[in-house]
């Protein structure tokens, strides 16, 4: 039997994680030099943020014995009920050599915890060297935005996607392909990935099953403005929770071309309510942005507009008696596809200066984890019409999140060098200084879960007035006639205010790194 914490001994040097401590509650699969590498590397450096509380391993003679003083708490077989059992919130996996399948089954375990993955790379098996906690983690992702990173998502999301059809849109992007991989360690009875890039698609099936012969209804190559296609899809697949992930996002080329904002994020959602209302879908959650409040850009406006369209419809689900509606809005995802730290990797390794709009400006930031866990306990708590809004913290300085990442690649062994030059370029059209989760008129609401809050449709805007706006807009569109569709949104949405005004930033310089990075 494995030995309990009760029964552990104390060890001479006593470890960080006897006792109470700070960090996330880690279990490390694999008891051998690996994984012990790893238990005392992480003894050393707690600034990685992980607290391990016991290993897994197969070989029933470590069963019986500890590492640095942690047990070993069962097989790996075991790992989603341990992982329960002991509130783990990050798994690592540091068996170097893992064949890609049981990589695969042991993130998808991990998953049905609701506990994020990490990995030793398996480079490190072939290297033939110990293992470090530097190869684990790279980045103190809790120093870059500011906060202890949340992981939200509890074993009652089960229930929400466990033996459902489910489809997910933009099912290739990061955040929808996120959401597939940990949709699919729930069991739903199919999973559904819709998206119009074939490429994406072929790449994360391969990912989640191993294997990608394109031959089954798993993979749904459609555009979603393309209203008689999505309500073929909804009568032949019959989904019965909808995840809405695709949308245009990038913010200053919709600047730029207010019709396709319009048409993808707009329209496009507005196809895929009606066909869930028509099939009697369960539940749909759309995401959303922060940008959505109080908008000052066609991106935010957009999104707003898709926000509405769903409180509409939820208010139609409920007299039907039929889905729950609701959407999850969010700040910016670190590690996405396009997102700053990618931008900010590429810059540091060319040695151009980095780009940053205004000294001043900030932004709330979570990681893709994060977001997921949001949409995905979001979609467990809605009753109908909410916006969920996670609690973020503080704003972070993107001036201060550039050298603090800047600093942990030079100290990882990366490029970059002892001081970042920051180049300012002033804010671009429809950006604000400061981002807001809530709108002026939104009123917060608590929910079950004490990181997540809610929202009611203003008192500004009513649902009611949509329909007839909403088809002006759709024929402004159809037209590119981007003047009108601007002036179409101003009248839809008296929230949005259009591009700040905001001082230029001063010119260019160089700056060293804050004291204390």
């Amino acid at each position: 039997m494995s030995p309990s914490h009760d029964a552990v001994r104390p060890h001479p040097s006593r470890l960080p994680w006897e006792g109470p401590g700070d960090g996330l509650r880690t279990l490390v699969v694999g008891a051998g030099a690996a994984g012990s590498a790893l238990v005392r590397d992480l003894a050393r450096t707690p600034e990685f943020g992980l607290r391990p509380v016991g290993l897994l391993d197969d070989d029933e003679a470590k069963a019986a014995r500890q590492v640095d003083g942690l047990p070993v708490l069962g097989p790996l077989a075991e790992l989603t009920g341990l992982a329960l059992r002991h509130r783990v919130q990050v798994v690592v996996l540091a068996i170097p050599g893992l064949l890609p399948q049981r990589v695969r089954a042991l993130a998808a375990a991990a998953a049905a915890a609701g506990a994020a993955v990490r990995y030793l790379p398996s480079f490190l098996a072939a290297l033939r060297r110990e293992a470090v906690g530097s190869d684990l983690r790279g980045l103190d992702v809790n120093r870059l935005i500011g906060r202890p990173e949340v992981h939200v998502v509890s074993p009652d999301v089960r229930a929400v996607v466990e033996g459902k059809r489910v489809l997910v849109t933009g099912a290739g992007g990061s955040i929808g392909s996120e959401l597939c991989r940990q949709v699919h360690a729930f069991g739903p009875a199919e999973l559904f990935m819709l998206d119009h890039d074939e490429s994406n698609l072929h790449r994360l099936q391969l990912e989640i099953w191993g294997e990608a012969l394109l031959m089954d209804d798993s993979l749904v190559i459609a555009d979603i403005r393309d209203r008689r296609r999505i309500q073929q899809i909804f009568r032949d697949l019959k989904p019965e929770v909808v995840f809405h992930a695709a949308a245009h996002k990038h913010l200053p080329l919709l600047e730029r071309h207010p019709s396709e904002a319009v048409k993808s994020n707009v329209l496009g959602t507005d196809h895929l309510v009606e066909a869930a209302l028509a099939a009697g879908v369960e539940r749909f959650v759309l995401i959303s942005t922060d940008k959505a409040a109080d908008p000052t850009s066609v991106l935010g406006a957009s999104k707003r507009l898709a926000e509405l369209i769903v409180q509409a419809n939820a208010r139609d689900a409920r007299a039907l008696g039929t889905g729950v509606f609701c959407a999850v809005r969010f700040g910016n995802v670190l590690g996405s596809r396009g997102s700053l730290l990618s931008v900010l990797a590429e810059q540091l390794r060319s040695g151009s200066p980095v780009t940053v709009t205004h000294p001043d400006v900030t932004r709330f930031f979570m990681t893709i984890e994060e977001a997921v866990g949001l949409v995905l306990e979001s979609g467990r708590l809605a009753r109908g019409g909410e916006v969920f809004v996670l609690d973020m913290g503080e704003p972070v300085r993107i001036v201060d999140l550039v050298h603090n990442f800047a600093r942990q690649v030079q100290l990882s062994g990366g490029l970059g060098a002892p001081e970042v030059e920051i180049r300012y370029t002033g804010l671009r059209s429809g950006e604000k200084l400061n981002e807001a989760l809530f709108s002026q008129g939104e009123r917060r609401l608590p929910t079950e879960h004490p990181r997540i809050h809610a929202t009611e449709a203003g008192a500004g805007q009513r649902p009611d007035d949509l329909a007839g706006g909403l088809t002006a807009l759709y024929e402004a569109a159809a037209d590119n006639g981007d003047a009108e569709v601007r002036r179409r949104l101003a009248e839809l949405l008296p929230e949005y205010q259009g591009p700040q005004q905001v001082p230029a930033p001063v010119p260019a310089l160089a700056a060293p790194y804050p004291d204390g990075f």
